[in-house]
């Protein structure tokens, strides 16, 4: 039987009781977002607004975006990676598990030498894919010159973020790669490997 999303008290600033909030709410309330699932217009609008709240609520406290997606759709994760660069608070990137296409993107897009990879995680880049071209030639032409300038955007993004050429951008978005954590901060996607917890 599903459980749901838990539950933890949480005091408001000048309540006498706390209320009973789902645990999502509350770890929002201390800068940490979560990006686990597909990337779709509903999860990046929900990203973009909680991270517009917290830039107007306090632009010198960082926020945390920890990432575990399979990627999903090309122009609502752009503007979930757009919103990150536009707030003044720097987003750090965790990827936990897997951040594959667009969820490459988005932990990418974190504060540079704040992008991290946890030791098992895997990142996967590639090129975007079209949805299935089912109408008039014409509407099939614009929507692969339209795929055409996503790719471009794309490249673009990983070539700026991990500093390597637009061409090895280019070239390695032309198949699956999926390098492990380590791998990922050879090729710039992500910062610091994070290690076990010492005080564990």
């Amino acid at each position: 039987m599903p459980i749901g999303v838990p539950k933890v008290p949480f005091r408001l600033p000048g309540e006498e009781d706390a209320a009973w909030v789902d645990v999502y709410n509350r770890l929002h309330r201390e800068r940490l977002l979560f990006l686990g699932q597909q990337v779709d217009d509903e999860i990046a609008n929900q990203l973009i607004g909680i991270m517009m709240y917290l830039n107007g609520e306090d632009q010198a406290k960082d926020m945390y975006s920890y990432v575990n997606s399979p990627g999903g759709a090309v122009l609502a994760g752009i503007s979930a990676y757009d919103a990150m660069q536009f707030v003044v608070p720097d987003v750090h990137t965790i990827c936990m598990g897997l951040a594959a296409s667009m969820g490459s993107s988005i932990l990418a897009g974190g504060e540079i030498t704040r992008r991290i990879a946890l030791p098992h995680a895997r990142v996967m880049i590639h090129q975007p894919a079209s949805s299935y071209y089912d109408g008039q030639a014409g509407e099939c032409v614009m929507e692969a010159e339209e795929a055409s300038k996503l790719r471009d955007c794309i490249t673009k993004v990983y070539a700026q973020r991990t500093g390597k050429p637009l061409w090895i951008i280019s070239e390695d978005m032309e198949r699956d790669v999926s390098p492990s954590a380590e791998e990922a901060q050879d090729y710039g996607v992500a910062d610091p490997v994070a290690l076990e917890n010492a005080s564990a």
